[in-house]
């Protein structure tokens, strides 16, 4: 017994047989092990996540292209949209932040922007990306068009992943909540508003047709008669002109008329003597001697 103790502590095994037991071991198939693989230890799977974060980071990340839309805008209380013309729509990335920035493609001038922990909600319609923007109790829409359906599904996500409030909502997840149902709330009720009055717009002009102090249509019996008698009707420079009940003036005051002068009445010429009544021309005219 005292001989196979003194063995055991005079053994010093060198490296080459400590790695070749290490790797005896890594790669020894386990018996237990139905499906006749390895069994990898919580030390390789940290290498293997090592290993893939490093690849990852080694290739170059692709750049983010531009995308072209036409901007429209809408103010607030209005229900029309103005044209802000073409424009370029950036992702500019800051660390681990990014935002998405607007800019007119003319004078490159920076239309609007919209970050992290922007009061905003964007929505898809068409090719259309609608983003309505609280400003308070009010709402400031602003409408992209894209080129085709892959541009605005980039655009949209571009947006929703910049305006994404990523440390709020890993802080207080309910804040983050009440917040997002607020912002909806708010852009619904402005959406309500607008309605309503384009529907009182519309029922103003409706009410204002049938009181009939609208201009007669083009087609109606009244309008087409009067033109038919102007058609017919060839004016003359002979032909007296009577004041008709339309293009008459209106009645004026009665003008007084003064009354009649008496004229003095001539008297006759007096006869002419017996003598000269014959003369004819030479009447009057004294004969010769």
């Amino acid at each position: 017994m005292e001989d196979v103790m003194d063995a055991s502590m005079d053994y010093n095994p060198s490296a080459q047989h400590i790695s070749q037991a290490m790797n005896d071991r890594y790669d020894a198939p386990v018996v237990n092990n139905p499906s006749g693989t390895t069994v990898l230890t919580e030390m390789d799977r940290l290498y293997e996540q090592m290993r893939t974060v490093v690849a990852s980071a080694a290739q170059p990340r692709e750049p983010i292209r531009d995308i072209p839309v036409k901007v429209h805008v809408r103010k607030p209380e209005k229900d029309s949209w103005a044209y802000m013309g073409r424009g370029v729509v950036s992702q500019e990335i800051t660390g681990q932040s990014s935002r998405v920035v607007v800019r007119s493609a003319t004078s490159h001038k920076i239309l609007a922007v919209f970050g992290e922990g922007a009061a905003l909600q964007a929505e898809r319609r068409g090719n259309f990306v609608v983003i309505g923007c609280v400003e308070g109790n009010r709402v400031v829409s602003w409408s992209l068009n894209a080129l085709n359906h892959s541009e605005t599904v980039r655009l949209l996500a571009s947006i929703e992943l910049a305006a994404y409030a990523c440390k709020q909502a890993m802080a207080d997840p309910a804040l983050h909540s009440a917040i997002r149902r607020r912002i909806a709330r708010v852009i619904k009720d402005d959406r309500r508003r607008r309605h309503k009055r384009r529907k009182d717009q519309d029922a103003m002009i409706s009410a204002f047709a049938r009181t009939g102090l609208a201009e007669p249509p083009a087609g109606s019996p009244s309008n087409s008669a009067t033109n038919t008698n102007d058609t017919n009707t060839v004016p003359s420079a002979y032909a007296p002109s009577f004041p008709t009940p339309s293009s008459a003036p209106p009645p004026m005051e009665p003008v007084p008329v003064p009354a009649p002068v008496p004229m003095p009445i001539p008297n006759p010429a007096s006869a002419p003597p017996p003598g000269q009544a014959s003369g004819g021309l030479y009447a009057g005219m004294q004969p010769e001697l």
